[in-house]
């Protein structure tokens, strides 16, 4: 017998009523996704987010009052179990690097289609940082030279692979740079498997090792660390 998927709970949080309405309207057509609660600004997400304790939060940036981006350490501290995903028009590197620091899973642009935004909220969460494709270029910059940022590749150590490899060389066999690739990218288990044509659980694996010999501790470190070296 097939086990159903719990049903997660979203709270939209965006001051424009018209595109607010729309989001609402389209997340509720997926089955898995159910709408709890919507507010106008920072100020009324924080006032309803304890009793709601959605499984995220979609929270735009420009809101009045408070940004979204300075918003997401309060919510989080609310319901620490809740995600919150950035949906905004902003593609500022600066928001972008600032709410992946202040512990948004991820930042997506509202021209986002529709399927890849019920995809992206299931894979934040799974716990995936997930980004806009387009994106990924400036999340790049911005953590580059934003040196101390959570989500930055942690240093080196002497000890690690990485340092004590021969010159040129990599610690990572040719698959798992594939996947490296594939992470920089953007994309997912699911279409890294499809691309590579392998299964999505041998996906898995590949990222854990990628991680482990890097000493990372995120796709989106594994992100920076390709995008970085060129690959």
């Amino acid at each position: 017998m097939t086990v159903a998927s719990p049903v997660i709970s979203i709270l939209v949080v965006d001051d424009h009523t018209l595109f607010r309405r729309g989001l609402i309207a389209l997340l509720e057509q997926d089955i898995g996704l159910r709408v709890v609660g919507e507010a106008g600004d920072a100020a009324q997400a924080l006032r309803i987010m304890p009793s709601l304790q959605p499984d995220v939060v979609l929270l735009d940036n420009h809101l009045p009052g408070v940004l979204g981006i300075d918003a997401v350490k309060d919510l989080r501290a609310l319901s620490p179990r809740s995600r919150v995903l950035m949906l905004t028009v902003s593609e500022d590197a600066q928001d972008l690097a600032t709410a992946l620091r202040n512990g948004a899973q991820g930042y997506l642009l509202k021209t986002i289609d529709g399927d890849l935004l019920a995809q992206a909220i299931r894979r934040a969460v799974q716990g995936e940082p997930v980004v806009s494709q387009e994106l990924m270029g400036k999340l790049v910059a911005a953590f580059q030279a934003q040196g101390g940022a959570p989500q930055v590749p942690a240093p080196v150590r002497a000890s690690d692979p990485v340092e004590i490899a021969e010159p040129g060389a990599s610690p990572l066999s040719p698959r798992e740079e594939d996947v490296l690739r594939e992470i920089a990218r953007g994309a997912s288990n699911k279409e890294i498997a499809r691309t590579l044509q392998i299964a999505e659980t041998t996906v898995k694996i590949h990222v854990q090792h990628i991680l482990r010999k890097l000493g990372l501790s995120s796709r989106v470190q594994a992100a920076v660390y390709a995008s970085d070296r060129g690959r």
